[in-house]
């Protein structure tokens, strides 16, 4: 592959993420009802209870993308190609990719704090946050043993797919789908950090563009999941007792991930 090639290739990468998650979401539904007797017309803007197939149709792509380039030869010689281009020009190995996975879920609840509010309240969003979280993990853990790809740098056989990016990516489709009817482009702002995240799991020779890929994938699936199953945990886990309050959060810990649960009656 020529060095053109390479660096189109990857350049495109990053623009297929930075463009490709706007258009993740689930669509709105607007229901006409007609009074008797007037001429008025009241338009209803509910949110469909039931998962999109639309909203799946991206993240489907880019898991695809990612289990294809384990075995495809194509796109096995762009993961060894990018990683090759990336080790040539020797960039400095940084961490900001371990906080900035969350960034976004941070700046949905600080904007909330200041009076920016989402889509959700705090109980709720919690509950979808918490869930995207512990479906995200419940994917990439086990896949990880199981396919035992090997890193880039060969320190361990647990490459894909990238954790870091599932996480980030996760985090970035939960402001999305919290800001993206009141202020779209504070609602996309989120992928900046995702991308960010993703690349530099590359630069830092810890992930192929693969395991990068095929994280992002995982992350938007996991978050439109936990937004269908927000009634369902909500109702598990307050029932019909209107004084019952619960809140979910996800921690990261020692390089260690989990969820946190505190329910008052």
């Amino acid at each position: 592959m020529s060095k053109f090639t390479k660096k189109t290739a990857f350049r495109l990468f990053v623009l297929i993420f930075a463009c490709g998650k706007m258009s993740a979401q689930t669509s709105n539904d607007t229901i006409q009802v007609q009074e008797p007797n007037k001429n008025s017309i009241i338009a209803l803007s509910t949110e469909k209870s039931h998962l999109n197939y639309k909203s799946l149709i991206i993240p489907t792509a880019l898991i695809g993308y990612g289990v294809a380039s384990l075995s495809v030869n194509g796109l096995k010689q762009l993961n060894f190609s990018t990683r090759d281009e990336i080790n040539e020009h020797k960039p400095d190995h940084i961490r900001l990719d371990n906080y900035t996975q969350f960034a976004p879920a941070v700046l949905v609840y600080g904007l909330n704090a200041i009076g920016l509010k989402g889509k959700h309240n705090f109980k709720d969003r919690s509950i979808i946050y918490g869930t995207s979280m512990l479906i995200t993990s419940a994917i990439i853990v086990p896949l990880k043993h199981i396919v035992k790809e090997e890193r880039p740098d060969g320190s361990n056989n647990l490459s894909f797919p990238s954790g870091h990016t599932a996480i980030a990516f996760a985090s970035a489709q939960f402001m999305f789908r919290e800001y993206k009817d009141t202020n779209f482009w504070l609602g996309v702002s989120g992928y900046s950090f995702a991308v960010f995240t993703g690349v530099y799991r590359m630069l830092n020779d810890k992930h192929w563009v693969g395991d990068v890929v095929a994280g992002a994938g995982f992350g938007i699936l996991s978050t439109e999941l936990a937004y269908w199953l927000c009634p369902k945990v909500n109702n598990l886990l307050g029932g019909k007792n209107k004084s019952t309050a619960t809140m979910v959060m996800p921690f990261y810990q020692d390089k260690s991930m989990g969820i946190g649960l505190v329910k008052t009656f």
